[in-house]
C-alpha cells in the first residue's frame, strides 16, 4: 500500500513539473527574453540620455476646417497636428520567437518520458500486488478428464496436477461413508465426495513439506519430519497436527475443475471415515 502511494505521489510532482515548465517556457516565448548581446548593448549606452518620443496625435477633419476658417477671418492660426506615419512592416518572425525551441522540445520530451516510465511502472505494480488470479494456482484449474484421471487412479496411485499442486484421489460413495463425511467436512468438499473424488493440497500441514505418495503402504508419508496420511488425507502419524488441507472440485461434460483459490483445512486428528489402513512397509 505503501508503495503505490509513493508511486501516486511521484506521478502528481511530475505532472507538476511538466505543467511549471510548460507555462514558464511560453510565457518566455510570447513575452521575449533578451539576448546577451542585447543586454550588453543596453549597458553600453546607459550613459546616453534616454529622449522621450513625443507623441503625435490624428488631426480631425474638424480641426482643420476650424483652421481655415480661422485663417480667412483673421482671428489667428490653430496648430494642425501632423498625421502620423503608417507602421513600418514587419520582417519575417524567427521561428524560435514564436514557436517551439529545440531546448523546450527536449525537455517536455524528458518529461514525458520519464511520466510513461512511471506510468508502466506503477502499472506493473498494481497488476503484480493485484489479488484474484484467475489462472495458475490461486484459480479455477481443469483437472483433465474424468476419462483421464481414472487411468492413472485404477493404478493404486493418485493423479498428481503440478500446476495446482493437488492429488486426485478416490473417495467412497457408499451411504455409510457420506454419512461419516457429512459430519467432518464442509458442504463445498462433500459436493466432489458425493461424485467419489477429493483433492488434496501437497503440502503437509506440519512445516510445509511437499508429501509424496508411498506405493507400498498406500499412504502419503512426508520424508522431513515423519508425518503419515490416508489415501484420503486423514492424518494416521507423526506431528501433523490435523490431515491434508484440501480445495472444492466440480465435474462438468467430463471434466474436472479444481478452485485453489480456497484452501480448506483438513480434518482434525482422529478422523477416519475410510477406514483404511497400512496396507505394506513404510517407505520412509
Amino acid at each position: 500500500m505503501i508503495l503505490i502511494i509513493a508511486i501516486v505521489v511521484v506521478v502528481v510532482l511530475a505532472l507538476v513539473l511538466l505543467v511549471t515548465t510548460s507555462a514558464r517556457k511560453d510565457r518566455q516565448a510570447a513575452i521575449g527574453v533578451m539576448s546577451r548581446e542585447t543586454r550588453q548593448a543596453d549597458k553600453s549606452e546607459a550613459g546616453v540620455e534616454a529622449v522621450a518620443p513625443v507623441a503625435v496625435g490624428v488631426t480631425t477633419g474638424k480641426e482643420i476646417e476650424r483652421a481655415a476658417v480661422l485663417e480667412r477671418t483673421g482671428g489667428g492660426t490653430v496648430a494642425v497636428r501632423a498625421r502620423s506615419a503608417p507602421p513600418a512592416t514587419i520582417g519575417p518572425v524567427d521561428p524560435e520567437t514564436y514557436g517551439q525551441t529545440r531546448r523546450q522540445f527536449l525537455n517536455r520530451g524528458i518529461i514525458g518520458l520519464m511520466l510513461v516510465s512511471l506510468a508502466g511502472f506503477g502499472t506493473a505494480m498494481l497488476g503484480f500486488l493485484w489479488p484474484g488470479a484467475t489462472a495458475g494456482f490461486g484459480g479455477k484449474i481443469e483437472a483433465g478428464a474424468i476419462a483421464d484421471i481414472e487411468k492413472v487412479l485404477v493404478t493404486m496411485q493418485p493423479f498428481y496436477q503440478p500446476v495446482g499442486r493437488f492429488y486426485i484421489q478416490p473417495y467412497p460413495t457408499d451411504a455409510g461413508t457420506q454419512a461419516k463425511a457429512k459430519k467432518v467436512y464442509s458442504p463445498a468438499l462433500l459436493v466432489g465426495m458425493a461424485l467419489g473424488y477429493v483433492a488434496l493440497y501437497q503440502r503437509c500441514v506440519h512445516l510445509g513439506c511437499r508429501v509424496p505418495w508411498c506405493q507400498s503402504s498406500q499412504w502419503f508419508e512426508c520424508p522431513c519430519h515423519g508425518s503419515k496420511y490416508c489415501r484420503v488425507g486423514e492424518q494416521r502419524h507423526g506431528p501433523a497436527p490435523r490431515g491434508l488441507d484440501r480445495f472444492a472440485l466440480s465435474v462438468s461434460g467430463g471434466i474436472m475443475t479444481v478452485d485453489t483459490s480456497t484452501v480448506f483445512v483438513g480434518p482434525p486428528i482422529g478422523t477416519n471415515t475410510t477406514g483404511q489402513g497400512q496396507d505394506g512397509p513404510h517407505c520412509s
